[in-house]
């Protein structure tokens, strides 16, 4: 709970409400009924509500409303799209650039160098709001949104959910969604989905320094009673505590930005009686799959191919691990081709024919060294883990290959024999409560210091993957 005659040394400028909030609720609601501004105002002046830090809208137009609540096409996307990504500073000065495979790739690095570099320079800057990406390698980026792209991205959800049976329609005064994040500091707000009938929705902060009373979190999430609810997995853990769980009946719940463990996704169905959408993308790129089981990832159907390449950017074979590429066709204001995510698997085919992403592992793919020399992929250690009830963990391993693993939840000792035997030598396992509890934000999942046996460092750091991709 907070403190409110209490100074937090800690506290950021950037988090005080309304130091970001520029625009009046005219112009970030282009179409706010009476009604929509009222249902604004009770959950801004709700009694038992956060505090709310920022404000923000979708500034749709009347004549954008039907636009949105549609897919963009996909037939002869890419040709088109190739076509204005030559026409980028990027790339105008290269030639032979005739196919997708002659595009050099691009990475993060390139964007936080030069981000105009990847704008059309006739952009409609009219549109553009803009989003950060702390990104979990340290270089942050601030990107240019297209508000039609991002509240397309609403539906997108309601699409997903419809294909899973769930019928996500205006309901009442519950809120259509709950973005819910857990940290010490974060961007709050309540908004109005202009497309969505004008129901509200909130970005909440489940951390208790974000409320007014111990008791008010759950007030506030029972009377919001959301439809839906988005996170990444740290957030949507704590929707596991007794007061929470008992507050909300959502249809569905969408998770995104970090690796969703199989037993915290099948505690969450259990709890709520719905499908858990894992989505795999970047903010870059926006949702590039899905899945709603242990298997592989759905290649979503909208503008987004992906390859895998080797570190040398050569094409790698089908159904073996290399690092996933992306082409991103949906945000108009960063037409990305052949963007390196950071982040390995294999591409696959599904029984259908659509293209599948299995074995995914976000950043570098990280390898462990066993006491006899061989290399451990970091997947093996990820199906133990999950096999004994781990929610989410760290694990370390140090130049002198000693290995130590921090687990929230699950079975310690099951853990720490498993292991011991797949890496062939002890391992210190420490068991915390919460997800939470592994640290804030995007937790490091895997890094080894150790030498192979050819002397190189079996890895780099390797983080969860790296983007919030719900919106809000």
């Amino acid at each position: 709970m907070s403190d409110p005659d209490r100074p937090d040394p800690l506290e950021l400028a950037e988090y005080a409400p309304g130091e970001a909030a520029v625009l009046s609720d005219a112009e970030r609601w282009p179409t706010l009924s009476d009604e929509g501004r009222a249902r604004l105002e009770r959950w801004r002046r709700h009694p038992h509500a956060p505090r709310w830090v920022h404000a923000t809208g979708d500034r749709l137009r009347e004549e954008q409303l039907d636009r949105v609540r549609r897919p963009l096409p996909v037939e002869g996307w890419l040709d088109g799209h190739l076509a204005t990504a030559r026409r980028l500073i990027r790339y105008r000065r290269m030639s032979g650039l005739d196919r997708l495979e002659d595009f050099p790739t691009s990475s993060r690095r390139d964007l936080v160098d030069d981000l105009a570099a990847f704008v059309p320079l006739d952009a409609d800057l009219d549109l553009a709001v803009h989003g950060t990406s702390s990104g979990s390698t340290g270089a942050a980026l601030v990107l240019p949104d297209e508000v039609e792209e991002v509240a397309r991205g609403f539906h997108l959800l309601v699409a997903l959910a419809a294909g899973e049976g769930v019928d996500w329609r205006p309901d009442g005064e519950r809120l259509a969604v709950v973005q819910v994040v857990h940290q010490r500091q974060a961007f709050t707000y309540v908004s109005i989905v202009s497309s969505f009938e004008q129901r509200a929705m909130a970005r909440v902060n489940l951390h208790g320094s974000a409320w007014p009373t111990d008791a008010a979190r759950a007030a506030f999430l029972a009377d919001a009673d959301p439809q839906v609810v988005t996170g990444n997995p740290t957030s949507l853990a704590e929707l596991l505590a007794p007061e929470v769980r008992s507050a909300i009946r959502p249809l569905a719940i969408f998770s995104g930005a970090m690796a969703l463990s199989a037993p915290l996704r099948a505690g969450l169905e259990q709890a709520f009686g719905c499908p858990v959408f894992d989505v795999y993308g970047l903010h870059e790129t926006r949702p590039i799959a899905v899945r709603t089981d242990d298997g592989p990832f759905r290649v979503l159907d909208r503008r987004v191919l992906v390859e895998t390449l080797d570190a040398d950017g050569r094409t790698v074979p089908d159904g073996e691990v290399g690092e996933l590429v992306v082409t991103a066709g949906e945000n108009p204001l960063l037409p990305l081709v052949r963007y390196r995510t950071g982040d390995f698997g294999r591409l696959v085919r599904l029984a259908d024919g659509a293209a599948g992403i299995a074995d995914l592992e976000g950043r570098e793919h990280t390898r462990f060294v066993a006491a006899s020399g061989d290399l451990v992929p970091s997947v093996d250690l990820t199906q133990q883990l999950q096999a004994h009830g781990a929610l989410g963990w760290s694990v370390e391993q140090a130049a002198d290959g000693a290995v130590t693993a921090r687990i929230a939840g699950g079975d310690a000792p099951a853990v720490e024999a498993a292991l011991a035997a797949l890496l062939g030598r002890a391992v210190a396992v420490e068991r915390v409560d919460r997800l939470a509890d592994l640290g804030e934000g995007k937790p490091r999942r895997y890094r080894s210091l150790a030498a192979d046996p050819a002397g190189r460092a079996a890895s780099a750091d390797r983080h969860a993957r790296p983007a919030d991709t719900m919106g809000g």
